[in-house]
């Protein structure tokens, strides 16, 4: 899904949406309040508002009823999701584009200095496995369009939601940043 409405943006511009909608989009679960609220570290009251809010923006919908149908069950309704506010895009866009990466960001910062602070939670074999690099590329918009697709298909196959289960022994959830952006 491609995003260019504001109203979404903004709805997504919060780390505990961005926690729901990772959590249900990469595992395919549907959940409730209560059990999202154990993912994102939030109260079922808490986890339900933000529920709500990511349903009236489009991206969760009501799963089928587990049973009696008093409890309200959640999954994602999109399996991945792309900003596009693009050039020529209006302020109001311009700025819900804004917050919705500096909150995603904030998220993918807050990881790695967890990770950086926490080296003996992590075998010898997983910390030497993990990747922080950066390298300062000199390309065309083609090739990096083509770069991005490459790196996208490459990663495709490991995504949790594809091998929720069937995984290999050890395996363990990883969080993969690819961020490739003019810097002149």
């Amino acid at each position: 899904m491609t995003i260019t409405d504001p109203q979404v943006m903004r709805a997504l511009a919060h780390p505990a949406r961005l926690a729901i909608m990772e959590y249900l989009s990469s595992t395919g679960a549907a959940v409730t309040a209560t059990e999202g609220a154990e993912v994102v570290g939030l109260s079922p009251s808490a986890t339900s508002y933000h529920l709500r809010a990511l349903a009236k923006a489009g991206m969760v919908e009501q799963a089928p009823s587990r049973g009696d149908g008093r409890e309200r069950v959640w999954q994602s309704a999109v399996v991945s999701w792309q900003i596009d506010a693009g050039p020529g895009a209006d302020e109001e866009t311009r700025a819900a584009e804004g917050a919705l990466i500096d909150a995603y960001l904030a998220r993918t910062v807050e990881r790695v200095r967890e990770w950086m602070r926490s080296p003996d939670v992590y075998s010898r074999e997983w910390y030497d496995a993990a990747t922080l690099n950066e390298s300062v590329l000199f390309v065309t918009a083609e090739e990096l369009t083509a770069l991005g697709a490459a790196v996208r298909e490459l990663v495709e196959p490991y995504k949790r939601r594809h091998r929720m289960t069937g995984a290999p022994a050890g395996a363990r959830t990883v969080a993969a940043q690819f961020i490739a952006i003019p810097t002149d």
